[in-house]
């Protein structure tokens, strides 16, 4: 069994819009300086030496690599998980399609800069979520998915 190919492409389109945002927000943007677009929703171009929320990003450099085996690791872990899912899988694929291309975005910002591109940010009054970027939204959208599947499964007993 295979993915279906729309699940590679999905990937695909993921990661060339992750990189595509992040280069232009890395142009465009300055640094550390919110630009507003709407009430509660800001562009704000910031780099992550850690993994989400900043975690161990003020470690000694080491967390690049062992962020970015593990990146790696998750990556073809998801490749081999989707070459072996049923075609009739479709909420599984999308899930693993959306987090395989949100991992290889931010892997290969990993890999050339050591650490990855945020651009954006959301807030409420004073609290602000940390910035983030399109592979973070669809890592989080696809682990969404991936619970949904995973209850309809249990529920209808596949």
């Amino acid at each position: 069994m295979a993915a279906p190919k729309w699940c590679w492409w999905l990937s695909g389109s993921v990661v060339i819009l992750d990189q595509a945002a992040k280069y232009l927000a890395a142009t465009v943007l300055p640094l550390h300086q919110p630009v507003a677009i709407w009430p509660s929703f800001n562009l704000l171009l910031t780099y992550n030496t850690g993994a989400a929320f900043s975690f161990l990003a003020r470690a000694s450099g080491w967390q690049r690599w062992f962020f970015l085996g593990l990146s790696l690791a998750v990556s073809i872990g998801l490749i081999v998980w989707l070459r072996r899912i049923k075609p009739e899988e479709r909420w599984l694929a999308t899930a693993l399609a959306l987090i395989l291309g949100g991992a290889v975005g931010n892997l290969i910002d990993r890999a050339w800069l050591g650490q990855v591109v945020d651009f954006i940010q959301l807030y409420y009054d004073r609290w602000y979520w940390p910035a983030f970027n399109i592979a973070d939204s669809a890592i989080s959208v696809g682990a969404v998915l991936l619970v949904i599947d995973s209850l309809r499964s249990r529920k209808t007993g596949d």
